[in-house]
């Protein structure tokens, strides 16, 4: 299993990052993973909702799809997600006030037959790497929508 994750507090309020993350038609802005979604996504996040996304790690698409968990507006959310080659995902995030911006934390983790040994390993590290592209990337997205 492969497992990632990381916690920056930004200088957005709680309500422009939500508002950036609940709007579907802005993660291929902001979330590094995702590619585009491949099927019309539901215009409000509900439990229970589909989502099917290609996404991209370590250079290879694949393509998933995500089931809506959890939404607890404005703070937190949770997807899972299945793709090809019995690939698992699960991600939260979570949104908590802090001074005057946010705290926005994201974990993320990977099964599957071939997320082992090496390979789960190189996804990880390429996991880590994109989060923290995509906290940059959050941040400066909801910051124009402030």
């Amino acid at each position: 299993m492969g497992h990632i994750e990381a916690t920056k507090k930004l200088a957005v309020s709680p309500e422009a990052l939500w508002g950036t993350i609940s709007d579907l038609s802005s993660w291929d802005k902001w979330f590094t993973i995702h590619d585009r979604w491949m099927e019309e996504p539901p215009a409000t996040l509900t439990p229970g909702s589909k989502l099917v996304a290609k996404i991209v790690m370590l250079g290879m698409a694949n393509k998933i799809e995500w089931q809506v968990e959890k939404v607890d507006s404005p703070t937190s959310l949770t997807l899972s997600g299945t793709g090809m080659a019995g690939v698992k995902c699960r991600f939260d995030f979570a949104v908590t006030p802090e001074g005057d911006g946010s705290q926005f934390s994201v974990t993320g983790d990977f099964e599957g037959a071939l997320i082992k040994g090496a390979l789960g390993k190189a996804v990880e590290k390429d996991g880590a790497k994109q989060l923290e592209k995509t906290l940059e990337q959050l941040e400066a997205l909801a910051s124009t929508a402030a």
